[in-house]
């Protein structure tokens, strides 16, 4: 209503980044919670130090007895006139935020957002959700990302209200449930994770159905599985900051009702079909832009296209045009169409291990493993090898209390994959996550190809053990 573009940043940044980013939006005000405010006058000295005009600082304390050398929010708010006329955009493809990507890469894109896309999606964000008036909206997607969703807009719009964490942990969820009457809530599968995995004395009982949508990574059909038993009703959806967030939706059908629980959290876990706000959403080659078969074998690209798809990339001409070369926005992601056409993402293209000439889904792999009894986290990237190209390395994390040896692990994808496709090297370690949940994945690649070559290691034992068998031999 200012007639400004709203910039959220990642509360995980560094003042290196943050100031990095101001200086690539041009931001002119700045609104600091009180707990980040050494990270923004550390983001301030350095562009101080590169001669930038700095923004205002707005900051939100803890409480009203604020520094006097800073503008405090509610001042701030009460020097303002109820009669100033709302600046409304000349255009709806006018800006109305700007959302840096995850940085999973070292150089996060600025995604533009038209106020035509986000009216949209907010309003699909409700449908999708199912929100009815007055919801109570559960944050734990971060409204940094993707303007949470757009729910940040869509509960508004239903008259709800919001229930806010600074920390997300299964306690704070399930107590928050419980204290608020939570009807809705969002978050990646790490967060479901979280829940399925919180120690009992954590727990509450859910008073009725929560409605729980996920996505930023295909959630493992173990997981969607344990939520429902635990009384949640889970949605989920598929998108990318470019999209809006969701730009598509596991649409349940009726007839699936009658699976056994197995095999409808397998249905549960892919993508779907595009929702109301998006115009179309296909799999195509990505050099011939023709559709594949719908034969749930045949991979090609995601790609978007309709009004909640960006505008394109902030100062960024040349990425803007490879994102929409063929008229379509590319996803980067690998998916395979079912013949009712929902979709089902196999990989990110950069993810895909090519073993000896075959294609290897770490999703699929993935999803074996997460089944394991004593596993909570699990990512598999692809490891140099001098004879097959690549093989599967996974990074597995173990319950706490649990046992599990990499033989084990192994063996256990062995009895359950295709012996090409189950993982030749486990790591147990902790998994680097991004602020929104998503695997670091170009960190777990980095450290796999540290490791150098399997081939090259299974030979270098082998020869060392004719050696040694030479020696012994000698010495009898």
């Amino acid at each position: 209503m200012a007639g400004a573009v709203l910039c959220t940043l990642n509360v995980r940044h560094n003042s290196t980044m943050v100031s990095g980013l101001l200086k690539h939006s041009e931001a002119k005000i700045i609104f600091v919670d009180y707990q980040l405010l050494d990270t923004a006058k550390g983001a301030f000295k350095l562009l101080s130090e590169e001669g930038i005009k700095l923004p205002s600082l707005v900051l939100i304390p803890e409480s009203h007895d604020s520094s006097p050398e800073v503008l405090e929010y509610e001042s701030f708010l009460a020097s303002g006139r109820t009669d100033f006329a709302v600046v409304r955009p000349n255009d709806e493809f006018d800006p109305i935020a700007l959302n840096y990507t995850s940085g999973t890469t070292s150089s996060p894109k600025g995604v533009v957002y038209s106020h035509r896309g986000a009216y949209l999606n907010s309003l699909a964000a409700a449908l999708l959700n199912e929100m009815l008036s007055m919801p109570v909206y559960l944050w734990t997607v971060p409204m940094f990302h993707c303007n949470g969703w757009c729910l940040t807009w869509a509960v508004a719009a239903q008259g709800g209200t919001n229930i806010c964490m600074r920390n997300v942990t299964a306690e704070g969820i399930f107590d928050s449930i419980a204290a608020h009457n939570v009807t809705h809530m969002g978050g990646a599968p790490t967060v479901l994770n979280m829940i399925i995995n919180a120690p009992a004395r954590e727990r509450r009982p859910l008073r009725g159905k929560v409605s729980v949508m996920t996505g930023g990574a295909p959630p493992p059909p173990q997981v969607l599985f344990k939520m429902e038993e635990l009384g949640f009703k889970v949605t989920h959806s598929y998108g990318l900051t470019e999209t809006y967030g969701p730009g598509t939706v596991c649409a349940w059908k009726p007839e699936w009702d009658s699976l056994p629980p197995e095999e409808r959290a397998k249905i549960k876990a892919r993508q779907g079909l595009q929702h109301l706000g998006m115009e179309e959403v296909d799999v195509k080659d990505p050099a011939t832009m023709r559709s594949v078969p719908p034969d749930t074998k045949t991979m090609g690209e995601v790609m978007f296209r309709g009004n909640t798809v960006m505008n394109g990339y902030l100062k960024n001409i040349v990425a803007t045009r490879d994102a929409f070369k063929g008229g379509w926005f590319r996803s980067g992601d690998l998916a395979v169409k079912h013949l009712d056409g929902y979709i089902e993402l196999k990989d990110r293209a950069k993810d895909i291990v090519i073993s000896g000439g075959e294609n290897i889904s770490t999703i699929e792999v993935e999803s074996v493993i997460f089944s394991h009894p004593a596993v909570v986290e699990a990512a598999v990237v692809g490891r140099p090898d001098d004879h097959w190209g690549e093989t599967p390395c996974a990074f597995v994390k173990l319950k706490d209390g649990c046992v599990a040896s990499a033989e084990d692990i192994i063996e256990y994808c062995r009895d359950r994959l295709p012996r090409y496709m189950a993982p030749r090297t486990v790591v147990f370690e902790d998994l680097p996550k991004t602020s929104t949940g998503k695997t670091q994945k170009f960190v777990l690649r980095q450290k796999a190809r540290a490791m150098g070559s399997l081939s090259k290691m299974s030979r270098i034992v082998f020869m060392s053990i004719i050696v040694l068998e030479n020696v012994m031999k000698r010495k009898r």
